[in-house]
């Protein structure tokens, strides 16, 4: 799977003056936080013409400018509902254009929101800093924004006095930040030893006993724990060799975990780093081998009657899956439809990647693999694909998404051929 590094230049956007609490009453934030309204722009679109595209782009635009000026409000309610807008935005459009010109501007109130705001508005910063770099991928222009974010991000997950639901936020956010826009694999090693100094906190004790620790805290565990196996998947051979040595003899130990999210995430953890093991060696053995596989399959098995059914239905599929990864080097696949095509997620690796990604976009992961170019580039889907007509009303999608759809395919074509050309060029220069 390809991490792209192409660097965007930074023609266009840079930072802009100082912004101003949006006041404007007949669009308030209580309005514009409706972010259902968004589908406004759609049926709007759908009345006709290119003239109501346009008006529709118009007011979409309009919307969210409001958003990034009330991110400035002395109202921590505004606020709020002015970062949800965002990435509700974010995760349901394609906004490069937009966002690259003003992407200064939010890094900035992230910034302030991460600094100066409480738990729930420091969930919601992190978050929207996620989808900023979702929405530039990879090149100068997100690693400006990571550059800016990076240092709080690591001082709010390391400070045990800050609100648990901002590091619970932060450990997820860094992860995928991490992913996109950092371009130092040293600096990527950095970042997964500060996960490291959370998760191993949850390792049971050689006596076999776990340590006290609160829900909350598991979460933050369990956050940091997938953040760090999502960084696995880009570590060089001789990381992922000192990576093998160090933590999988550990890693079992959280499989004794209380808490049913970590021991399946010590699971699908475990299984990625059996998967990238063999991948670097086919002959890969592990010294508890026999041991660790007992241990799974009495999870995939687990009739604990101080467990709740649901808990014990959800970890027993996928300790199943996991058994036969660490026993057999297999995967369930799963296909992914999306518009008029398909993709597969046959492997632990492509999995992470895709369950770190849905859970910023959400409901928009479909619309991210048609028409964002970074995506579809990690998932290797090629350049979005030109639709015709015929096919996208059968499909039943708005007027208005069909022309975002097919921008995002004409630039992204546009954009493959001036590569070439400019290599044609390259190779005429003596």
């Amino acid at each position: 799977m390809k991490m792209p590094r192409t660097k965007k230049k930074n023609g266009r956007g840079g930072p802009h003056g100082n912004v101003h609490p949006f006041s404007d009453e007949d669009a308030s934030i209580e309005t514009l936080s409706h972010c259902s309204s968004f589908s406004d722009t759609a049926s709007v679109a759908d009345e006709g013409g290119e003239a109501s595209e346009d008006t529709a782009q118009e007011d979409f635009q309009y919307k969210l400018k409001g958003f990034i000026d009330s991110t400035v409000d002395k109202s921590a309610k505004t606020r709020q509902g002015a970062l949800d807008g965002l990435k509700t935005a974010m995760a349901t459009r394609i906004l490069y254009e937009f966002i690259s010109e003003r992407r200064m501007t939010v890094t900035d109130s992230i910034e302030r929101c991460l600094k100066k705001g409480k738990g729930e508005e420091q969930r919601a910063a992190a978050s929207l800093a996620c989808l900023l770099c979702i929405q530039l991928g990879p090149g100068i222009e997100s690693e400006e924004v990571f550059k800016t974010l990076k240092p709080i991000f690591k001082n709010i997950l390391a400070d045990g006095s800050a609100s648990i639901q901002a590091r619970q936020a932060v450990a997820t956010s860094l992860g995928l930040c991490t992913l996109v826009a950092e371009d130092d694999i040293l600096d990527v090693h950095a970042s997964m030893e500060c996960f490291e100094n959370l998760f191993t906190r949850s390792y049971a004790r050689m006596d076999g006993t776990c340590p006290l620790i609160s829900p909350q805290m598991s979460q933050l565990h369990t956050n940091a724990l997938l953040s760090w196996a999502l960084l696995l998947t880009i570590c060089t051979a001789n990381q992922l060799k000192d990576i093998l040595h160090k933590h999988l003899p550990k890693l079992p130990r959280l499989l004794e975990s209380d808490d049913v999210n970590m021991r399946i995430a010590a699971g699908e953890t475990i299984a990625l780093l059996f998967e990238l093991a063999r991948d670097l060696d086919s002959e890969f053995e592990f010294e508890d081998w026999e041991q660790l596989c007992d241990k799974l399959n009495a999870l995939a098995t687990d009739c604990n009657k101080h467990r709740a059914k649901t808990d014990k239905r959800k970890q027993r599929s996928v300790f199943r899956d996991v058994l036969k990864a660490v026993e057999e080097g297999d995967f369930q696949s799963e296909a992914i439809r999306f518009g008029t095509e398909r993709m597969t997620i046959d492997s632990w690796v492509r999995k992470r990647m895709y369950d770190a990604f849905r859970e910023f976009v959400g409901s928009g992961m479909n619309y991210h693999l048609q028409a964002n170019e970074f995506i579809r580039d990690v998932f290797e889907l090629g350049p979005p694909m030109l639709v015709d007509s015929a096919t996208m009303k059968a499909m039943k999608i708005p007027r208005f998404e069909r022309h975002l759809h097919n921008s995002a395919a004409f630039k992204a074509r546009t954009k493959a051929r001036s590569k070439f050309r400019d290599k044609r060029v390259d190779v005429g220069e003596f």
